[in-house]
């Protein structure tokens, strides 16, 4: 059987409709999961790193103003940065997608397509 493929969404992001638009062109009707409406917690923030395979200050988006407010830096600890993702999930980047046990950060959309099954 085929893993699901989901989509970590925010339809006001160019990058995450272009992703979204990437996958639909091939075919791939993902799993849509618009994470400002449905924030993932903590725990499933930990698993799309380690799906990811990256550090927790990685997936932040560093340019965001409440980045600054909260005093966020590489130098805090993967609990206080990934505690502020899930308080604010608007500090994730975006678009993730996911397949199975690997994820991809769609910046730019193509760098999705070396986890996407092939047919």
């Amino acid at each position: 059987m085929a893993d699901e493929i989901v989509i970590f969404h925010n339809p006001r992001c160019s990058k995450s409709r272009e992703t979204l638009k990437l996958l639909r062109d091939r075919g791939i009707e993902p799993t849509v999961v618009r994470y400002l409406d449905n924030p993932p917690d903590a725990k499933a923030i930990r698993a799309l790193l380690g799906k990811l395979q990256i550090e927790a200050h990685a997936l932040m988006r560093r340019k965001e103003k409440r980045y600054r407010e909260l005093g966020l830096s590489p130098e805090k600890s993967a609990r206080e940065l990934v505690d502020a993702m899930a308080e604010n999930p608007f500090l994730i980047e975006r678009p993730i997608v996911v397949v199975g046990q690997r994820a991809a950060i769609g910046r730019p959309p193509e760098a999705v397509l070396e986890i996407l099954p092939t047919r």
